[in-house]
């Protein structure tokens, strides 16, 4: 009789594995917060126009400047309140998720991606390929960023595709010195020798032999490039550069806020949580997973572990 699916080796391993890491995850408190956070934005991102109370652009000029529910005259239909134009701001926020996270995730990809390729191709090439391009990433990395991106997108016009190509262009770096240290280091060793003289072509030994050892570092490198890029955005769009109206994103709507900082503190103190929330739950993670796919870091926890463990047995036997 054929064996069912469940008793596949390789199956019961990739199971164990992965409550392995959920067991990791639950204890580390912060992280679990941190993802599920994480996760519930996403969700409100995806599934805006259902759990949005109003349109982000509906304005009721009668509701302006309405406190949050808690407040003297405040209302329950308007949860955190109402904007200059009457707009609702728990929709706005609701709904600026959905262009923050998309600029950073589309802006990780192709940033990464351009990365990769070129860390690869100088890693794995070496010689003048690798200088010519290193000097490259160091001329850029010595410009400053935010000048950068206002210049460009001054000249450009604002928007949101041209607000991911310029943050593209000025964070690929990173990951192209990444790339290149983690290749240059792994392009001696005996299992990349041995493709070698075997007869693989350099395509087939790069994204066949190197590729795969980097999908981690990678990973946790994107996870926490994706914090830089939403305080990018927001700054951006702070200064008026980023997303335009009648588009909306957490950036700008502090931006369009700011002028009424001291009579309706809610327009900037929301959007801003909502930006120092994302960042903090994405920063804890991308730590917790770091430590996790680290097998140092995981000998040096595992370590401190026993450590503490040994210190409570002695303690509890001299008492």
């Amino acid at each position: 009789m054929a064996a069912s699916f469940s008793n596949v080796p390789g199956n019961t391993g990739a199971s164990r594995g992965r409550r392995g890491m959920l067991a990791e995850l639950w204890q580390d408190k912060a992280a679990a917060l941190g993802l599920a956070f994480i996760i519930t934005i996403v969700l409100l991102a995806i599934f805006a126009p259902l759990v949005a109370p109003y349109e982000p652009a509906a304005q009721t000029l009668t509701a302006r400047l309405k406190p949050p529910v808690w407040m003297e005259k405040g209302s329950w239909s308007h949860l955190l309140g109402t904007d200059n134009l009457g707009r609702d701001v728990l929709s706005r926020i609701i709904w600026g998720a959905r262009a923050t996270l998309t600029i950073g995730v589309v802006t990780c990809l192709c940033a990464g991606g351009l990365g990769t390729i070129i860390g690869l191709w100088a890693g794995f090439i070496g010689g003048r390929t690798d200088s010519i391009l290193m000097r490259i990433v160091d001329i850029q990395v010595s410009f400053p960023g935010i000048l950068l991106i206002l210049l460009v997108v001054a000249v450009l016009g604002p928007g949101v595709w041209t607000l991911i190509a310029v943050l593209s262009v000025t964070n690929w770096m990173v990951y192209a010195r990444l790339v290149r240290g983690i290749v240059s280091s792994t392009r001696q060793t005996p299992y990349v020798e041995a493709a070698e003289v075997i007869g693989c072509r350099p395509a087939r030994v790069i994204f066949r032999h190197i590729l795969p050892n980097l999908v981690s570092p990678l990973l946790t490198l994107a996870i926490l490039e994706f914090t830089n890029i939403v305080l990018a955005e927001a700054a951006v769009s702070f200064l008026g550069f980023g997303v335009q109206p009648p588009a909306n994103s957490w950036g700008l709507d502090v931006a369009s806020g700011r002028d009424y900082l001291f009579i309706a503190w809610w327009l900037v103190t929301f959007p801003g949580l909502a930006i120092v929330a994302t960042v903090l739950s994405i920063n804890l993670f991308a730590n917790w997973l770091r430590v996790t796919t680290d097998p140092e870091e995981r000998e040096k926890r595992f370590a401190r572990a026993q450590a503490v463990k040994r210190r409570k047995a002695l303690g509890r036997a001299a008492a």
